[in-house]
């Protein structure tokens, strides 16, 4: 486990002469924009130096991760780092420190799990199980056997032929060789071009039609119904990577499925090999899966830097606590999670004057669709569905979230919102020596702070490098602390801590776009 904290090595005093050049002290200067962006560099020194020399952000990653990790929403294993956050932002001195619940639904986690390959030749198999599905409840050996359903005519060919099988459900899948890295540092040509005005014109992507739902629910009864073992399916990563999700229901009302399983490509492929060939394949798995039917909330972790005279007006981080199961979270998004919480960290340690309150939130539920950030802003800011705002939201400035990996910070989405280009050219100004050069007014998805943006309200997400996010850790069983850039981790708290400091100390609130139209209730 590393410990960055200074003086501890001489690679951590090359790395203070290395960042002198960006430290000199200088009085409070006004940026060469058009809004003449006021930016205290005496500031931006005090948060490198905290941030640079004694950083705490790789630490609270490992007890994220090494100690608390998975942090599934709804599990024990989440209760339990939500309770150390807490502690740990306590013993930092920040404020009003708590949690708030939400509606959820049932908790679930895996207590064990083996595979293993019998026949015709042993091998322990890499796989994992996926959420919110049953477990075998014990060892079971059995008999594998390849069926692809495509039709309602398979159904009726498989039935009564597979109760207590294992069914590999997918042909072979073709496993190509990676001539390109995993990991990838973003271009400046690539910057540029996002930061283009996107195509008006929509994608081609099809959602699946209600004829196609309806077959996935068939065939999802059928295993039931056959009281298959296990259905095993291949990874979309190769070289051992496992891509896991869910593959259950939160709502016990909902139908029964039957256990499923991700299967390492490379190990299922030579298993649906060994069938083609007609060998007896006999295989092994012990799943021992729990539903928490007494579970129904979850919850998101608030803590606060209170301000002085706009105390009563607030600036928002955070990023999503929560994780899937496979690894133990670590760029998916302790690296979020650990960031934010280390701004805060550097923000209180370094006493940096704050106008506005500051208020961190680790965020529950990310990953079953932003239930937690969803139901935190209903509840204090605007419900979507009718657009009331409360006196909260008037008093808002804006919304910063972290939520795209491990990868260093090299720019900012503005979410469509023009009015802070000028500003953020100025609060970016001093980190191109890090970086961070670029903002796109496009908007990026799949994150938390859509909630804020769905209300009208300022909610941005940085731009990152995606190191090997796709490629290799998002939602894998390599999810995990080892993954994690140093550097890049400690560079990012520190941007988000300037960039936050700027906004609780700007005369005026962040410009906002119009407010949206209340959405259609489903």
């Amino acid at each position: 486990m590393r410990v960055f904290r200074s003086p501890l090595s001489p690679s951590v005093a090359l790395l203070a002469v290395l960042c002198a050049a960006w430290w000199l002290p200088m009085p409070t200067v006004a940026a060469q924009s058009p809004s003449v962006e006021s930016v205290n560099l005496d500031l931006l020194y005090r948060i490198k130096d905290e941030g640079l020399l004694r950083s705490q952000v790789m630490e609270t990653a490992s007890w994220l991760t090494d100690v608390h990790g998975p942090r599934l929403a709804g599990s024990p294993e989440y209760n339990e780092a939500v309770a150390w956050a807490q502690s740990q932002m306590k013993a930092w001195g920040l404020s009003n420190v708590h949690t708030e619940a939400f509606a959820f639904g049932r908790g679930w986690r895996n207590r064990r799990f083996t595979a293993q390959a019998m026949t015709p030749q042993p091998f322990p198999l890499i796989a994992a199980p996926k959420a919110w599905t049953p477990g075998t409840q014990g060892a079971v050996t059995a008999e594998a056997v390849l069926v692809v359903l495509s039709s309602d005519t398979d159904l009726k060919k498989y039935a009564g032929t597979l109760r207590g099988k294992f069914v590999l459900s997918s042909p072979v899948r073709r496993v190509d060789a990676h001539f390109d890295a995993l990991g990838h540092r973003l271009t400046e040509a690539e910057l540029e071009a996002q930061e283009r005005q996107p195509s008006a014109v929509r994608g081609t992507f099809q959602p699946p039609t209600e004829a196609q739902r309806a077959f996935q629910r068939a065939v999802a009864k059928f295993w039931v119904d056959e009281g298959v073992a296990a259905v095993l399916e291949p990874s979309r990563g190769d070289g051992g990577t496992l891509f896991v999700q869910s593959g259950g229901s939160r709502t016990a009302s909902d139908p029964p499925v039957a256990p499923q399983v991700v299967v390492a490509v490379e190990h299922y492929n030579r298993l649906v090999r060994q069938l083609e060939k007609k060998q007896p394949v006999t295989l092994q798995f012990d799943i021992q899966n729990e539903f928490l039917d007494g579970t129904t909330d979850s919850t998101n972790v608030l803590a606060e830097i209170p301000g002085t005279d706009r105390a009563n007006e607030v600036v928002m981080l955070g990023a999503h606590f929560d994780s899937w199961h496979a690894g133990t979270g670590a760029t998916d998004n302790a690296a979020g999670s650990a960031v934010m919480m280390e701004a805060m960290r550097i923000l209180k340690a370094a006493n940096i004057p704050l106008r506005r309150t500051v208020r961190l939130a680790l965020w529950g539920a990310e990953e079953q669709g932003l239930i937690g950030s969803a139901a935190y802003v209903a509840q204090h800011f605007a419900d979507p569905k009718v657009m009331h705002p409360t006196p909260e939201h008037a008093r808002l400035s804006g919304y910063f979230n972290v939520d795209n990996g491990t990868g260093q910070i090299r720019g900012i989405y503005r979410q469509g919102n023009e009015a802070v280009t000028p500003i953020f050219d100025a609060w970016m100004a001093p980190f191109r020596n890090m970086g961070m050069t670029s903002q796109t007014v496009r908007n990026t998805g799949g994150t938390d702070h859509l909630s804020f943006d769905a209300v009208g309200l300022p909610g941005f997400q940085f731009i990152q490098d995606p190191v090997e996010y796709d490629t290799r850790t998002h939602h894998s069983n390599q999810d995990v602390y080892d993954r994690l850039q140093p550097q890049d981790m400690m560079q990012n708290a520190v941007i988000v801590a300037a960039f936050v400091a700027n906004a609780a100390n700007r005369d005026a609130l962040l410009p906002r776009k119009p407010l949206p139209a209340p959405r259609a209730r489903n």
